[in-house]
């Protein structure tokens, strides 16, 4: 005799067949049930939706974009799952719960292979068949012309275009660096970002105008390309702690070339911040694990993330929207800043 043990699928993907076969209707009633069209009578359709759940039965997205021209998936694309990305990824995986929305995270590159273009590669594999809009995080490239909507987060322009989201860099910046005015520093160096990006150039311009007003020359040998990375910011602080006349404070362009700062201080015997005093930006998780606390300007990530949502869901409603937001930024005050030495 037949027993629902032998209505169940085998292992892999589970169909619409299986699904019709372990409820004893057609693969046409499945369809109604799972589409939510009429026709189908109560008990068979409560019938053919336990069989679902039981089974894990998904609709492909595929399919689903090919009967309705939506998905009701919204991407976000990051170059890589780094600290900063992974938070801002954080940030909209909350804010879209609620949406009627399901996220897809899609890496574009290869950690480190920097291929340029990776933002229209990527919309073109996802859209129309998989999502219905995009968030894409720092695109090296404009992204008007896009076939669905799209909002870029901190792009390596700027805010050039239509629908981009980012935090005053420059004003952050100004921010760290009268933190360590403040504390009676004047030799303060820089370690400087990505040449390319918009935040980079703004934040040594923040640094640079702090200093200016306080009147205070920069001094150029202070200044140093750590690319955001954390060894290559950790190359260049053991340069700049070499110097005869080192510097008593260090602002890095991210936290992760503070990082840097903090390893190359501790491998020289520097203290930190009885001899040195470090500021990162942006405020990712290990900020406040390293030894000791990093003192850093936080990006509002969660709100980033949540902006670039609310945005997105307008654009897909066919509402108008800003075309772009900017928030502030915060200082945070931990362990690894201190009066300057005597």
């Amino acid at each position: 005799m037949e027993t629902a043990v032998d209505h169940l699928p085998g292992p892999g993907r589970v169909t619409i067949a299986d699904v019709a076969r372990a409820a004893g209707v057609s693969i046409p009633t499945v369809s109604k049930v799972v589409n939510n069209r009429d026709g189908v009578a109560p008990a068979t359709m409560l019938r053919v939706q336990e069989v679902v759940e039981r089974l894990g039965y998904e609709t492909s997205l595929v399919a689903r974009s090919l009967r309705s021209s939506r998905t009701n998936v919204i991407g976000i694309l990051v170059p890589e799952f780094e600290p900063f990305s992974t938070e801002l990824l954080r940030g909209v995986s909350a804010a879209t719960t609620g949406t009627g929305y399901e996220l897809l995270a899609y890496a574009g590159l290869e950690a480190g292979t920097g291929r340029p273009g990776w933002e229209r590669r990527s919309l073109s594999r996802l859209s129309g068949t998989l999502i219905d809009g995009a968030i894409v995080v720092t695109p090296s490239a404009a992204l008007s012309g896009a076939s669905i909507p799209v909002v870029a987060i901190d792009p390596h322009t700027g805010p050039e275009g239509h629908a981009t989201v980012d935090t005053d860099n420059a004003a952050g910046a100004r921010d760290a660096v009268e933190h360590l005015l403040g504390l009676g520093h004047t030799r303060i160096a820089h370690v400087q970002g990505r040449g390319d990006l918009a935040s980079s150039q703004l934040r040594e311009a923040g640094y640079r105008d702090a200093l200016a007003a306080a009147g205070i020359t920069v001094d150029e040998r202070l200044v140093r390309a750590g690319d955001y990375q954390e060894e290559r910011s950790a190359a260049v602080a053991h340069e700049l702690l070499t110097l005869p006349d080192r510097p008593t404070a260090v602002f890095a362009a991210n936290d992760s070339s503070a990082i840097g700062v903090l390893h190359a201080a501790e491998a020289l015997g520097i203290r930190v911040p009885e001899d040195l005093s470090v500021v990162g930006f942006d405020d990712v998780p290990q900020a406040s694990t390293t030894t000791p606390p990093l003192t850093t300007v936080a990006q509002p990530l969660a709100d980033l993330g949540a902006a670039a949502v609310a945005m997105l869901m307008a654009m897909l409603r066919g509402e108008p929207t800003s075309d772009h937001v900017r928030l502030r930024s915060t200082l945070h005050v931990r362990r690894s800043t201190g009066p300057a030495p005597a």
